[in-house]
């Protein structure tokens, strides 16, 4: 399917995995390249469950750049097909697409790998899209820029 627009914004990332509601989340603990991003159950702080998504430059259908909300300079990068966020330069952070599924959205690099989350607390694995329910998505709009 061709790649969904979406609206530059503030987003809760939910994961279809089975168990409790499961966000996109950044851990607190660098490792190798960054922090792990994983599948974590809905914490009250949002810190690092809000990220936003913008296109990653400023022409139509240019893919999008995810980046915490509250850490501005902490983007998705992709190193040894798993997901991380890191405090590199925006050049480079990783770019994405969206795409309809049933049921919500799958989310792919520019090489078309898609977003997996086996279970809550793993870290979000990037593979061969297949029709599987762990590689789908949510989006969650929390607000638009600018307001608190």
């Amino acid at each position: 399917m061709p790649p969904i627009p979406v609206r530059p914004g503030i987003y809760r990332i939910h994961a279809h995995i089975i168990g409790p509601s499961s966000l996109v989340t950044a851990t607190e603990h660098a490792l190798k390249y960054g922090a792990p991003v994983i599948t974590d159950r809905m914490n009250p702080l949002p810190i690092e469950q809000e990220w936003i998504i913008e296109p990653s430059e400023p022409i139509p259908g240019a893919p999008y750049v995810i980046h915490l909300a509250t850490h501005e300079e902490a983007g998705l990068v992709v190193h040894e097909d798993k997901l991380w966020v890191n405090a590199v330069p925006r050049p480079e952070w990783s770019k994405f697409v969206f795409e309809p599924v049933i049921g919500g959205i799958k989310i792919f690099t520019e090489k078309h790998f898609a977003f997996r989350a086996n279970h809550r607390g793993a870290q979000i694995t990037l593979v061969e899209p297949k029709p599987e329910f762990q590689e789908t998505f949510t989006l969650e709009s929390v607000r638009p820029f600018g307001e608190e």
